[in-house]
């Protein structure tokens, strides 16, 4: 699907999961989405707003050893008992959540570097899927 800017330059969909980063899966690792390096050209980001989204390009990437963490913990609870494995959920859900706050700042940051025109697209591109 494409869209098309108010001044008729059009972009690939970007769905939410860009925007607001999937809890779950890191932005980078999530299948059939458009590459951070198309997202950045779609934007047409400037030399005086790359910082930003390099925080944000840095927030976005899947951190390998929190994922190694992640599979480790799955692979425990099969031999846990109930009490030890809500906590343990409890734990990963508490890591998400540490995660999400961290890129939600760095797109924050972003967002407020970004133009009026930017914006728009950015919202736009960043719409969830219709279900």
């Amino acid at each position: 699907m494409r869209g098309a800017d108010p001044k008729g330059h059009s972009m690939t969909k970007f769905p939410l999961a860009l925007a607001l980063l999937s809890v779950t899966t890191p932005l980078a690792a999530q299948p059939n989405q458009p590459s951070l390096e198309q997202f950045h050209d779609a934007l047409r980001i400037r030399p005086d707003q790359e910082q930003a989204w390099r925080s944000f390009e840095l927030a976005s990437r899947p951190d390998e050893r929190e994922e190694a963490r992640r599979q480790s913990a799955f692979q425990r609870m099969g031999s846990m008992r109930s009490p030890q494995r809500i906590d343990l959920s409890i734990q990963m859900m508490r890591a998400d959540l540490d995660q999400m706050e961290r890129q939600a700042s760095a797109l924050k940051e972003l967002y407020a570097a970004l133009s009026p025109d930017q914006q728009e697209s950015f919202d736009r591109e960043t719409l969830p899927p219709a279900r």
